[in-house]
């Protein structure tokens, strides 16, 4: 069984820092961390994710521009996209799904259920 490569890009590091450290504890993933969009555009091409987990809210590069760079570069398209937000709306959320996320998980997160929250978006088995 191969190990998935969860990759995130959120400019707080308390939020890098809990998300990894609540990943590696739930589950055997290898967790790789970018501070800003351009940064985790650089990491999807080289670190080839199995999925991104991509905050919204961003200085230089917000979320949606840089998930709309993620698709337009050939290697990182079919990585899936998993929105992280505060802005989570209904109306917020539809319009991310039409866009082509896979989902959005809310801020503040339960660190506890992350992983498994992802495992369900993309239905992986923990």
């Amino acid at each position: 069984m191969t190990t998935r490569r969860i990759l995130i890009i959120d400019d707080e590091e308390a939020i890098l820092a809990v998300a990894k450290l609540s990943l590696k504890m739930m589950t055997a993933w290898e967790v790789v961390t970018a501070t800003s969009g351009p940064e985790g555009v650089i990491k999807a091409e080289t670190e080839q994710p199995d999925v991104v987990l991509l905050d919204v809210m961003m200085p230089q590069m917000d979320g949606i521009t840089t998930f709309k760079q993620l698709q337009e570069n050939s290697k990182t398209q079919t990585i899936p996209v998993i929105l992280l937000t505060a802005k989570a709306q209904a109306t917020e959320q539809r319009q991310y799904k039409e866009i082509g996320v896979a989902d959005v998980i809310t801020k503040p997160f339960n660190s506890l259920t992350l992983a498994n929250q992802i495992a369900k978006i993309l239905d992986w088995r923990l």
